[in-house]
């Protein structure tokens, strides 16, 4: 109502200064054209403020009315109150996807949030995440939650106090919808910190079954069958891998999932434990022996394809994607989410089979996943970190990356051990990836990303590149990344 009073008292003094214009004009050749035109400009300001005191007055009589009926109890608004729960409120969140699929598909999930609720969810993916969140918390500037691909570097945050416990009624969303063992990996010194909301099968080979029909080869079922498939490739002119290692300033990463899976077959899981925790060194014997058995089969002459020009230097995904499409090799070893990077139109033309282990019955599974930790205590904050663990948010965004990707059946990349997904929405294929992560007998989580984050997404990382790029010797390496570790 002050509005239109508002309103009512401008058009009057409106009228006022027409006058006043109208009345000042000079002795003597006062009717020039000038005068007669600044006249008639008077006259239109004068209709247009007759106008608009006439609609301030039926305003202000408006709101007159409505103010005598509610103060007689008449309540009823005019205008619909959006009562959402945080409305005008802003959520800040930062994480490491960032494909275009990714960005599409987190914001068709966040939107479903943002319309429940009336938040606004903003979120900022990049391949540098592990160096720029630290120079974020530097300048005190940190989003209100990331994602942390690496549990190893959440743990660091949460010691150093860092991110924030989560909360009971947090932490109730989450258990009723993911096992034990999922929700352990966010866990810090018994207290948990983060939130688990996307997972990735590791160990897993992917290969053309027409490439292999064509050349008579067969799956290998041990790892002694798997390189004697690589000799035989390589002595019919058919290239075994794919290999890139670039990944910006995470380049390295997946020489250290070749590694940790062969950690896993070479040495058994409880040796592989005790590595993550240093109770056995780099330096060890057994460890360098990995090292030197994946650097033997890279080195091979004829072994590898690197699209761009070196290991080192190629793209870990898309490259290896193209090359394997295009069979400039026959096999890639990488995680579940490889489909995702694949030509469109071509995740028809590819299969999987099991990373081979020292011998047919032993199958251990390496996996890895992302967690939620939050940096702002706010009613709103907790809201999004708990329908990150939802099977809403897993189902939204699976439906969205899977349309992108070329509708019902195509391969997503996108993967999850949230209990209650629906699995239908996934093709058969990815379905058989949930199901081993959600079953496997013997699983372990990456082990870089469980390190503490200056030797797994540091000098692990850094460290081996040097290696693969002939500029140090494995023992070098090792001793390397020993060094690097905290004394605390």
């Amino acid at each position: 109502m002050r509005s239109s009073w508002l309103k009512l008292l401008a058009a009057i003094m409106a009228f006022g200064l027409i006058a006043a214009a109208c009345g000042s004009d000079s002795d003597g050749d006062s009717g020039s054209a000038a005068s007669l035109e600044d006249a008639e400009a008077a006259q239109v300001a004068a209709e247009e403020a007759q106008a608009d005191a006439e609609a301030a007055q039926a305003d202000a009589e408006a709101a007159l009315a409505e103010a005598e009926a509610a103060a007689e109890g008449d309540s009823t608004p005019t205008e619909p109150v959006d009562d959402r729960e945080f409305i005008g409120e802003i959520v800040r969140i930062s994480g490491p996807e960032r494909s275009p699929e990714d960005w599409a598909s987190l914001e068709v999930a966040f939107d479903v949030l943002e319309e429940r609720t009336g938040m606004t969810i903003i979120y900022t993916g990049s391949a540098d995440w592990e160096s720029e969140i630290n120079v974020q918390l530097a300048a005190g500037n940190p989003p209100d939650i990331s994602i942390f691909p690496q549990p190893g570097k959440l743990a660091d945050f949460a010691r150093n106090d860092l991110i924030l416990p989560v909360p009971d009624d947090v932490m109730a969303v989450v258990e009723a919808n993911w096992a034990a063992g999922a929700i352990g990996f966010g866990t810090v010194d018994g207290t948990q910190f983060g939130v688990p909301n996307k997972n990735d099968l590791k160990s897993l080979v992917w290969y053309k079954p027409s490439l292999f029909e064509a050349n008579g080869y067969d799956i290998p079922q041990t790892w002694d069958e798997f390189i004697a498939l690589t000799d035989t490739m390589i002595a019919d002119g058919v290239t075994p891998l794919c290999v890139g290692i670039e990944s910006g300033t995470a380049t390295g990463w997946t020489f250290t999932d070749w590694v940790e899976d062969m950690m896993l077959r070479f040495q058994g899981p409880e040796v592989y434990d005790q590595w993550v925790t240093n109770e056995v060194k780099f330096s060890d014997p057994g460890v360098q022996e990995v090292f030197q058995t994946i650097m033997d089969l890279w080195n091979k002459e004829g072994a590898v394809f690197a699209a761009g020009g070196s290991i080192a230097a190629t793209p870990f995904a898309a490259g290896n994607a193209e090359g394997l499409i295009d069979e400039e090799c026959a096999m890639v070893r990488q995680a579940s989410f490889f489909s995702g990077f694949l030509p469109d139109g071509t995740s028809d033309q590819v299969g999987v089979f099991y990373f081979p282990s020292l011998d047919a019955d032993s199958r251990p599974v390496l996996g890895a996943g992302t967690l939620a930790g939050a940096f702002t205590d706010s009613p709103a904050v907790w809201e999004l970190m708990s329908y990150l663990a939802t099977p809403e948010y897993a189902n939204v965004r699976q439906v969205e990356i899977q349309k992108l990707k070329g509708g019902e059946g195509a391969l997503s990349g996108f993967n999850t051990a949230n209990l209650n997904v629906d699995r239908e929405l996934w093709a058969p294929l990815e379905q058989s990836f949930i199901e081993i992560l959600q079953n496997a007998a013997v699983f372990r989580f990456d082990a870089s990303d469980l390190m503490p984050a200056d030797v797994g997404a540091g000098t692990f990382w850094t460290e081996s590149t040097a290696l693969v790029n002939g500029e140090q010797t494995v023992a070098e390496t090792t001793a390397a990344i020993d060094a690097s570790w905290p004394s605390e």
